[in-house]
This record gives structure tokens, sequence and C-alpha cells, in this order.
């Protein structure tokens, strides 16, 4: 006798990692706070860990806006602005320019004049060295890292992180995030093992 597949029958509890309704509430507020409704998870969760706050983890965000329906990508990076890529492409100029054409400021209807671009360009580089979080550098702004409030900066997020893990051993299967600070980001450090060779 042949039994029918009951997998997907099956009641199952919850597990016990699970978000309880008022965290996953929690998680969709932040998401919907009016400096954050334009940002996508990558960038709400260190902005929160700043905050000295831990709702969940990055993919977490992801999955819960999936379920509501709000999985659409965040922001304006839809429709391709960008150009064939080339050998001698500068991966941190090409990811300058990425952002800048997909940040949510980017006028829709273009520039009325030069000036008009000037003074876009102009708040660009303050929102893009004061507000923005790079992922390269741990999330930090380039004016942080700058002025090397990094290093206190993400030991306090390490520090949030191992709190978290504490009250909820369940819900981490390894170790924390890396909030180590990088180290010299090179422009072209293949090259520069290459002259090094």
């Amino acid at each position: 006798m042949i039994k029918t597949d009951a997998r997907t029958t099956v009641e199952r509890p919850a597990p016990s990692n699970k978000l309880s309704e008022a965290e996953v509430r929690a998680v969709l507020d932040a998401c919907h706070r009016p400096d954050t409704a334009h940002l996508p998870p990558t960038q709400i969760v260190p902005r929160l860990a700043d905050e000295g706050v831990y709702l969940a983890s990055e993919s977490t965000f992801y999955r819960i806006l999936k379920t509501e329906g709000m999985g659409a990508r965040r922001g304006r990076a839809h429709p391709s602005r960008g150009r064939p890529r080339v050998s001698n492409d500068n991966p941190y100029s090409e990811s300058l320019f990425r952002t800048l054409k997909y940040c949510p400021q980017w006028p829709e209807s273009g520039f009325a004049d030069l000036d008009a671009a000037r003074l876009w360009v102009r708040d660009f580089i303050a929102w893009y060295n004061h507000e923005h979080r790079h992922s390269r550098i741990r999330f930090v702004t380039p004016a942080q890292r700058h002025r090397g409030e990094d290093h206190a900066l993400l030991a306090k997020r390490h520090a949030l992180y191992e709190a978290a893990k504490a009250r909820n051993p369940a819900r981490w299967s390894g170790g924390t995030r890396n909030w180590t600070p990088v180290g010299a980001v090179d422009l072209n450090p293949q090259r520069q093992d290459k002259k090094a060779a």
C-alpha cells in the first residue's frame, strides 16, 4: 500500500529561535521609519547597531520584508544606466558611480542646468562621506573611518552583538557578525602584488 506524502500536512512546532510577533513588528517599524524607509537592510541594521539596537540579522530583515510582500528592492536600483564592463574598470569608481546613480535623491527628471547639477553633486558628496555606510569598510561612513572613529564604533557593535547572542543563543549558529575594522584599502592590490614579486 502506497502512503501519501505527509510532509506538507504535518503540523510542526515553531522553531525555538523564531521571532515573536512583537519582534517582527519591531523589524517592520525599523524599516518604515522616515530615515530608513528608502534603505535596504544592509544599511538599516548597522544604523540600528549604532543606536544600540539589535533586532535581527540582515537576512532576517530581508525574510520578514519578503513575507510581508515588501521584498522588492528598496531604493531606486531597478533601470541600468551603466556601460559595459571593460578590463580597466576601477571598482571604487564604479561603486561610487552606482551609488550616485541609484541614491534616493537622484532627480528623476534630470538637472535644470549646470548650476543645479553642481549643487546636487555638492550635497551628494556630503551625504556619501557623512551618511552612507560603505560595505567594504564594515558599514561605517568614510568620514568616520578618516577620523579614526571606526574602531570604537565597530567595538560597540561587536559588544552589542555579543550581548544579543548571550540573550538568545539559539538564534546564532556560530559567531557573531565580524565587526573587526578593516586594514588598508588598496586601489589596485593585485597590481601592487605583481610589483612586489
